[in-house]
Parts: C-alpha cells; structure tokens; sequence
C-alpha cells in the first residue's frame, strides 16, 4: 500500500481550496482524473455547515445519492474537518460561535494499487468566532475517508 506522492488527496483538496487560481483545478482533473466540487457556507449550526456540503457533493455527483456507503463516508470526512475548524469540539451556536467557511470536496485514488479504490477529502478554511462582526479568527480543517 504505497501512497502515490503526486495524487496526495488532503494536500490537493486543499491546494484546491486555498488556490486562487483556476490553473491548478484544470491540473488537478486533467493529471489525476478526480471529481471535486467548491462552496461556500455560514452558520451558527454545525448540522447546516454538513447539510452543505452533502448538499454540494450530491448535486455535482461527486457522491451517489443513493448509495449509503458514500453519504457515510463524506459525512465521516465532513466530522473530521470540522474538529480542526472547531479545535476538537464541534459546536457552534450553543457556545455562541459563528463560522464562514469555503470547502472544497475532492474524490480519488490516491494510492498507487487502483485495488484501494477511492477516497474522499474534505477542506474547510474561513473564520470561527463569537458571532460579532469583527471577533474572529482564521480556521482550517480536513477530513479524509475511505468510500
């Protein structure tokens, strides 16, 4: 089981979501033949940060709808990147935190034996503070699972 160093999903999802430039995405799909899907997405309730997201990856197919093992394995992926956004404690509203987020949503192979089949990442970068223009903070998250 040897992880291909060039198709590293956590660092390329969020290469993909800090890259302002749209020359990396082009990259990315064209060397590695990956799914990804962007978004943006702000609340004070972490059950609205995952509806977003799950919403974003279904509707740009980069999960089956219908398939459970995929929504199960973005929503452990989702779970992940938010315990760095929220340094280990997902809760937002009822400790008074607010988040802005972008994400990025990334499917693949990142091993060099197609027989570990593919992975999905999720990145998370924004701010996280009390919910007062003003008083927050950067942040950053990432998930990773297997489908």
């Amino acid at each position: 089981m040897t992880l291909n160093r060039d198709a590293r999903i956590g660092r390329s999802a969020l290469l993909l979501l800090l890259s302002e430039e749209k020359e990396y995405q082009e990259d990315l799909i064209s060397n590695t033949n990956w799914s990804f899907c962007e978004g943006k997405v702000g609340s004070m309730e972490a059950q609205k940060v995952v509806a977003a997201i799950e919403t974003a990856a279904k509707n740009n197919h980069i999960i089956d709808k219908d398939l459970y093992r995929e929504g199960h394995a973005l929503y452990h992926a989702i779970i992940e990147a938010l315990h760095g956004v929220t340094r280990g404690e997902v809760q937002l509203g009822s400790v008074l935190r607010t988040v802005g987020l972008t994400f990025a949503v990334l499917r693949g192979s990142p091993y060099e034996n197609k027989a570990e089949g593919e992975w999905i990442a999720v990145a998370l970068y924004g701010t996280i503070g009390a919910p007062v223009k003003g008083a927050e903070h950067e942040t950053i998250g990432l998930g990773i699972n297997h489908i």
